[in-house]
């Protein structure tokens, strides 16, 4: 039985008022944007401010107290992803019920950076120390227009990168491929489709951690496009992703450019276009291209 945000919340309030320490607590994250869509898997993204970190690190009953663990994290501990050495602790719990929290602990000094954030919920605040701060909103991450040189690079690496996709595809390289594509080439059209729903959404939604909710935003038609860029490891299912891509690159960029006056780069993607159909057709014992 999953436990409700009731039970979880009463947790972690009766945990800060256990441990004299802990002086204030702030969440953030989904579950306190008014704006994001609500689901029983949302974290509990939860940050102690604490007179002293020390007493928190390492401590299983810590873990033990939140419920039965599926799986931990203690990222500080960790080599991989590098350690932030902040002088905070955290510890990153995923529960047998499907409840997660991710608990940190920090230095009361960082209350204030941390309070930056504009999805920030003042759970505890035992010294008075925060005062009235606006309602947690997601002005913090909405999309930020594209400046000139911007737009540009963007254009230009997109473009770049085909290439280097092609001619993986060509040498029958998947992993490379797949890699270049999925983790390079797509961040450039995120970016862009993140630009384009901007100007469709006059930059007042945000579009979601890597794009989550462009759907609202971008039209059924480039919806249905940015789903054809998904291929899977058939090569001809690769390259019609690839053309796709450029495709839906293309049909948000131009309007992006005819918005903030900037040029698109045609010529480029006419050039690599081209390019990248001749790799395709080319036989895969050829010599020259």
């Amino acid at each position: 039985m999953m436990r409700s945000e009731e039970e979880m919340m009463k947790l972690i309030l009766g945990f800060a008022s256990e441990h004299d320490e802990i002086r204030a607590v702030v969440m953030n994250g989904s579950r306190v944007n008014p704006n994001a869509k609500k689901d029983p898997f949302q974290d509990y993204d939860v940050a102690c401010y604490v007179t002293d970190v020390e007493p928190f690190r390492r401590k299983p009953e810590i873990v033990k107290y939140f419920g039965e663990i599926l799986i931990l994290q203690t990222p500080e501990d960790m080599d991989d992803p590098p350690p932030s050495k902040d002088g905070s602790y955290g510890y990153l719990m995923q529960f047998m019920d499907g409840n997660r929290i991710d608990l940190g602990f920090s230095p009361l000094e960082k209350l204030a950076e941390y309070l930056e954030d504009s999805l920030s919920l003042v759970l505890v605040d035992k010294d008075n120390r925060i005062g009235v701060i606006p309602p947690p909103n997601d002005r913090g991450y909405l999309p930020q227009k594209p400046t000139e040189k911007a737009f540009a690079d963007c254009c230009n690496e997109f473009w770049w990168l085909n290439a280097y996709v092609a001619k993986s595809l060509w040498r029958d390289e998947l992993t490379l491929a797949h890699y270049m594509f999925d983790a390079h080439l797509r961040d450039q059209l995120l970016k862009m489709l993140t630009w384009y729903f901007g100007v469709q959404t006059d930059f007042q939604k945000a579009a979601g951690k890597h794009g989550k909710y462009l759907q609202d935003g971008i039209g059924e038609d480039l919806w249905k496009l940015l789903e054809r860029t998904y291929a899977d490891a058939q090569p001809e299912r690769a390259w019609e992703a690839l053309f796709v891509m450029g495709e839906l690159f293309r049909k948000t960029a131009q309007p992006v450019a005819r918005s903030f006056g900037f040029n698109y780069p045609a010529e480029d993607d006419r050039k690599v276009s081209e390019y990248i159909r001749r790799i395709k057709k080319l036989p895969r014992d050829a010599k020259v291209f």
